[in-house]
């Protein structure tokens, strides 16, 4: 499944039961977090990232199938 935009928050919670505590799951307004968007350089929305221990390990901008990117997030655990 591809998530349009407007709908990419109710897969979170689903996502989020799947990968258990493997992640804290953060979204962020950039309209209402402009620092936020010029620190980490947000030029599209959704940009989608994933740190650990406070290191930018993946980032991509658009949407991707949920499978890929649970797939692409269990690299890192």
């Amino acid at each position: 499944m591809v998530w349009p935009l407007q709908s990419i928050g109710p897969h979170f919670s689903g996502f989020k039961n799947r990968i258990g505590d493997h992640a804290t799951i953060v979204k962020i307004d950039v309209d209402k977090n402009p620092q936020v968007a010029g620190q980490y350089q947000i030029q599209s929305v959704p940009t989608l990232m994933i740190f650990k221990q406070g290191n930018l390990l993946w980032r991509q901008a658009g949407v991707i199938p949920a499978k890929q990117l649970e797939e692409k997030l269990m690299q890192f655990k």
